[in-house]
């Protein structure tokens, strides 16, 4: 038996430490390396998976090249001369290509797909999918993006966690907070219900999904007439009194009304946070995926500050941080910092059929199935009808590799070595190869350099070592790619207590608040249903086996939802919204708001999933992000 100490490169806060163990019949397992600080010895289900899809016999393992509507396999050399040839004849109009990057895998050499492009001037994405609007929130508030160390969870008196599904989204997140249960904190979940946080709650709030800012600021505004905020923290911020005047707008009847919610909760969370012993505020990545996403985390935030729970041991406020935060990125830029078009990849189908001046002629897509992850699917699919050349880089045919020109087979976890962050602890790791991929397989920063070299004038790319050593190149992280090599994992050295003192990061030093508060859209009475298309246990974003996926796939609806009389569980059950309808499986699920209908995210389009084709496309308030989960829709039979 062989062993390998390697890490989880999937797009997981937890960034795991792995041990791979290969046995002489060929046999490979994985679990979490029990000398790692952070893992511990454990892992999540979607690891267990993992090598189900690195040996997949529907896994692409060569090149291959769309002809008069079939798949015909041809060589790599074929594939990147092709390659070059295209890129080549647009070279003087760098626009009308488009690099489309997500995050299926992380890395810093994945992320050094973005300087091959940066170098050419190249149309690229703006904005998240995942968790923008949410990230820009704490930026505009503290002026950076900060937690407490994850382990502070364990001294605090209390956590309220508004939205965060601790059973699906880190099991590593699950254990501390088990951990500080034991040893006597007390959580309150605030949320629509239907996620799997009864087991780690001690009290609940149900919620109307996408409300969370006039909860918040119906508590702030209790503090403020009880007198329960110093005046010695309101120095610390800027325009205390535009705030303090916008939440006396609102009547107390008003945000209870749009929450659904009663007095008793309202005064129930009040307590929470004003007890004498430290709260910590976790805010889930769904409660900002909505039109005014940013600003429901910003009113949660200016309630965990005016609380008095923000730059103290056993409080803070919790979200994601930057998972590349710790390494040094910067080499990824064009140091000319060429004129770039940028497109909102929320938008990404109506941005790329508005182009002109030049229109989009080339898309080059790696790590990202955009079709099936971006809103309105269809109007991705129709856009890129309309582009000469796709090029996918992609190790399954799924719904966005279907509509390539030219597929290029990647290589998967384990199979490529790369240097990785976290957007939940401070440590580095480095990424060791533990498995021999397909023999056609190749990386991402290989296939660039390949065609870099074609190009006249040649797009030359840093060789590995330089990209990975560069990378390691930050302040709060002392450590060689030798020693990160040879000891696996480094932790950043940044202070334990985010904004201690409350010093903030803005240049003045001083808290921001936000100075609106949006009143809730009305709602459509043909489509009176929140559409929640929720996180999946055993799988990330998209990267499902085909044989996992259900046909139908499956909803939930409480046993109170108000379209569930009118609906036959013996016919044809389809969810429908302004953009088209898909067929489903219905189940119930009690303790849910009546209001949504549950849908378990990332099954394609190709299997008879895929919810974001029923999604409308639009930004949030601000990042630029994918208000998902402002889609409405109704339930009906056949």
């Amino acid at each position: 038996m062989s062993i390998i100490i390697t890490a989880c490169t999937m797009d997981c806060p937890d960034a795991c430490s792995l041990i791979v163990d290969r046995r002489k019949d060929n046999r490979i397992t994985l679990r979490g390396n029990p000398d790692s600080p952070f893992t511990a010895g454990f892992t999540c289900p979607k690891i267990k998976d993992h090598i189900k899809r690195l040996q997949h016999p529907e896994r692409i393992r060569h090149p291959l090249l769309r002809v008069n509507g079939t798949w015909q396999q041809i060589t790599w050399e074929a594939a990147l001369d092709l390659c070059a040839e295209k890129i080549q004849a647009l070279r003087s109009q760098p626009k009308s290509i488009l690099h489309i990057k997500s995050d299926g895998a992380k890395g810093v050499l994945k992320a050094a797909t973005a300087l091959f492009f940066s170098l050419l001037g190249t149309s690229r994405t703006i904005g998240s999918l995942c968790d923008a609007a949410g990230y820009m929130a704490y930026v505009h508030d503290f002026g950076s993006r900060k937690n407490n160390d994850i382990n502070d969870l364990t001294n605090a008196a209390r956590i309220v966690n508004w939205g965060k599904d601790f059973s699906r989204s880190s099991v590593h997140t699950a254990a501390i907070i088990r951990n500080a249960r034991k040893k006597g904190t007390r959580v309150l979940t605030i949320s629509p219900d239907g996620d799997g946080n009864d087991s780690f709650s001690d009290e609940r709030i149900r919620i109307r999904p996408g409300t969370d800012r006039f909860l918040a600021a119906a508590v702030i505004r209790r503090l403020w007439k009880d007198r329960q905020i110093p005046s010695e923290l309101l120095k610390q911020t800027k325009k205390p009194e535009k705030f303090l005047d916008l939440i006396s707008d609102w009547t107390p009847e008003s945000q209870m009304h749009t929450c659904d919610v009663s007095l008793a909760d309202v005064e129930k969370l009040q307590r929470w946070y004003r007890q004498d012993r430290p709260t910590a505020t976790f805010v889930g990545a769904g409660l900002q995926r909505y039109r005014y996403g940013g600003e429901n985390v910003r009113f949660i935030n200016a309630l965990a500050l005016l609380s008095g729970n923000i730059g103290i041991s056993g409080g803070g406020s919790y979200y994601h941080l930057h998972a590349y935060g710790n390494l040094n990125l910067t080499w990824t830029r064009d140091p000319r910092k060429k004129s770039r078009r940028s497109m909102p990849i929320a938008a990404i189908g109506r941005e790329i059929s508005a182009a002109q001046d030049p229109p989009i002629k080339l898309i080059w897509i790696n790590g990202s199935n955009v079709v099936n992850q971006a809103p309105d699917s269809r109007q991705i699919i129709r856009a890129f009808e309309n582009v000469e050349f796709k090029v996918v880089v992609d190790a399954f045919m799924n719904d966005t590799a279907q509509r390539a020109d030219l597929i290029l087979p990647s290589t998967l976890m384990l199979e490529q070595e790369d240097i990785i962050g976290s957007y939940l602890h401070e440590y580095v790791q480095h990424v060791k190869p533990a498995l021999q991929p397909p023999v056609e397989a190749r990386d991402d920063i290989w296939i660039l350099r390949k065609i870099g070299k074609r190009l006249d004038p040649p797009v030359k790319l840093p060789d590995t070592e330089t990209c990975l050593q560069r990378s390691l190149e930050k302040p709060c992280l002392q450590v060689s790619l030798e020693q990160l090599r040879r000891e696996g994992c480094a932790r950043a050295d940044l202070p334990k207590i985010a904004y201690a003192g409350l010093a903030f990061d803005h240049p003045d030093g001083k808290y921001r608040f936000p100075l609106i508060l949006h009143p809730e859209p009305p709602v459509d009475r043909q489509y009176p249903l929140r559409l929640l298309s929720l996180v999946r246990r055993r799988a990330i974003h998209s990267q499902i086996l085909p044989e996992d996926q259900d046909d139908p796939p499956r909803i939930w609806v409480a046993p109170d939802n108000p379209l569930l009389p009118t609906i036959d569980p013996n016919r044809e059950v389809y969810v429908v919204s302004p953009l088209g309808r898909l067929k489903v499986t219905l189940d119930i699920l009690s303790g849910l708001h009546p209001a949504v209908v549950l849908y378990r995210r990332g099954d394609w389009m190709n299997r008879g999933g895929g919810v974001n084709q029923l999604i409308a496309a639009g930004l949030t308030d601000i990042g630029s992000g994918a208000p998902f989960y402002d889609q409405y829709v109704r339930l009906e039979n056949s």
